[in-house]
């Protein structure tokens, strides 16, 4: 999934809001057991990532373990 977004906010804004959606969108995520790996990068340059807290081999295979269906 490719997510753009277009502002008028200044570097320095767009620096904190980039930082702001990773640490939220981080959060949400680290609690569905998804393999992701998030990258919001400025108009100048800079780059914010956030990366899945575990290692997820089989996706799948999780996503069905939690729901309680077994794979």
């Amino acid at each position: 999934m490719d997510i753009r977004f277009i502002s008028s906010l200044t570097p320095a804004d767009e620096a904190r809001v980039a930082a702001a959606i990773c640490g939220a969108l981080g959060t949400l995520l680290s609690e569905v057991p998804l393999a992701y790996m998030l990258r919001v990068r400025t108009s100048d340059g800079q780059i914010f990532e956030q990366r899945s807290p575990h290692s997820v081999s089989n996706p799948l295979s999780v996503a069905a373990a939690s729901d309680g269906i077994s794979t």
